[in-house]
């Protein structure tokens, strides 16, 4: 009987404590992720992209530059 109440106990206390609060914060980040970008995250994210494209363009500009003045320059590096 002792060896029960020993292995009961922390079974009742998770099932009783343990599980709901861990169910409910599971859910919880289920629905917050399902629910997609908020509006800040997404200007954030257009503006990351719109920074991305400017660099991009830089690099393209400087490579040009770069073949023009010092051709060999891609060997070197």
């Amino acid at each position: 009987m002792l060896v029960e109440d020993v292995i009961l106990a922390p079974i009742v206390i998770f099932l009783l404590v343990v599980a709901p609060i861990w169910l409910i914060l599971h859910y919880r980040s289920k629905r917050q992720i399902s629910q997609g970008l908020s509006e800040e995250e997404y200007i954030q994210l257009s503006d990351l992209a719109e920074r991305a494209d400017k660099m991009a363009e830089r690099i393209q500009t400087l490579e040009a530059i770069l073949d023009e003045e010092a051709p060999d320059w891609r060997k070197r590096v």
